[in-house]
C-alpha cells in the first residue's frame, strides 16, 4: 500500500460541526471544543487490517478478530479517544443489529475482541481510530457469516420513539434533519414518567451519550458525541453529507447499566452554501 501523507496547509482546518470555523493544526473550535480537522483529507497513509478466527465465521459462535494498524508494515501507536485507543462499531448490513466493542491492545500493538453475530449475512466493521499525532480515521470493512438467517423483516420505517429497558428515549426534531447544515440531535428520556436531565446521565466515553449514524444506500458512518445543552438530558450536533434514510443508535449509562436506543430517521436536502462541498461530517 502506498503511504500517503496528510495535506497539511494551514488554512486547511475547519470544525466538523461548524465549517465556517477555520484554523490551523492543533486548533480547537471556540464554538464546541471539538479538534480542527483538515478540510481536504487525502487516502490514509495506514493500512487496516482484520483477521477472523476461525477464518469461517458461523452465526451464535464467537470469532476472535485481530485488528492492525500499520504503516510500512509496522503497528503504529494509537491515542485514546473518548476513553478507549480503538472503537469497533458493528452492524448488519440491513442495519437492524447494531454492536459496539473495544478490542484491547496486545504486546505487538494490534488489538483484539470477541464478537458474536446473532445470524449468517453480511456485516460491517467500523474501526475508528487516532494514530499518535494524527488526525483521527474510521475504516469500513465487511465480513461474511455462515449459518442461519436472520428472519427477514420489514423495510425501515421512521423510528423516532425507543423503549428500551423501561426508558423512553424520543428524538425530539427528527422530522427536521437536513444535509449541509449544522444538525442539532435534540432528545428527551423519560422513565417511569418523570422526564430525565443531564444530570441524571452518567459519564460513557467521556460525554453523556454516544450516537451513531449510518446510511442505508452507501453506508456512510456518522460518530458523534454529545455537548451540553440546558433542557435536554441528550444534545448533539453534526454536519450530514447525504441525503437518505439512516440508522442511528443512542447508547447512555444510567446505574451504571448502558442502555442502547435506536432510531430511523429521514435527511432531506439542504442548501447549500458556497464552502459546504469541502467539509466531512465529524469522524473524530
Amino acid at each position: 500500500m502506498n503511504a500517503h501523507q496528510h495535506a497539511n496547509h494551514d488554512s486547511a482546518y475547519a470544525c466538523p460541526m461548524h465549517p465556517e470555523v477555520k484554523g490551523n493544526k492543533g486548533d480547537k473550535c471556540p464554538k464546541c471544543g471539538m479538534a480542527l480537522t483538515p478540510v481536504n483529507k487525502e487516502k490514509s497513509q495506514y493500512e487496516v487490517k482484520v483477521a477472523a478466527n476461525p477464518q469461517n465465521v458461523e452465526a451464535g459462535k464467537p470469532t476472535n478478530l485481530s485488528i492492525a494498524i500499520s504503516e510500512h508494515g509496522k503497528n503504529v501507536p494509537l491515542e485514546v479517544v473518548h476513553e478507549m485507543k480503538m472503537h469497533l462499531l458493528v452492524v448488519n448490513e440491513e442495519l437492524t443489529w447494531f454492536d459496539h466493542i473495544h478490542p484491547e491492545e496486545q504486546a505487538d500493538g494490534s488489538y483484539k475482541v470477541s464478537e458474536t453475530f446473532p445470524a449468517a449475512g453480511k456485516y460491517l466493521l467500523f474501526t475508528d481510530y487516532k494514530p499518535n499525532g494524527a488526525e483521527g480515521e474510521v475504516n469500513k470493512q465487511t465480513i461474511e457469516v455462515k449459518g442461519t438467517a436472520a428472519i427477514q423483516t420489514a423495510d425501515l420505517k421512521t423510528k423516532l420513539v425507543s423503549t428500551v429497558d423501561g426508558f423512553t428515549v424520543t428524538l425530539l426534531n427528527g422530522e427536521d434533519f437536513k444535509t449541509n447544515r449544522n444538525q442539532g440531535l435534540q432528545f428527551s428520556v423519560e422513565k417511569d414518567g418523570k422526564k430525565l436531565e443531564e444530570k441524571d446521565m452518567q459519564n460513557y466515553l467521556g460525554a453523556t451519550a454516544h450516537i451513531v449514524m449510518i446510511g442505508k444506500a452507501d453506508k456512510d458512518f456518522l460518530h458523534i458525541h454529545p455537548v451540553s445543552k440546558e433542557n435536554f438530558p441528550i444534545y448533539a450536533e453534526t454536519l450530514i453529507k447525504k441525503a437518505g434514510l439512516y440508522r442511528m443508535w443512542v447508547q447512555f449509562k444510567i446505574n451504571n447499566v448502558v442502555h442502547t436506543a435506536d432510531f430511523t430517521i429521514t435527511v432531506s436536502e439542504g442548501e447549500k452554501s458556497a464552502e459546504d462541498h469541502s467539509h466531512h461530517a465529524h469522524k473524530h
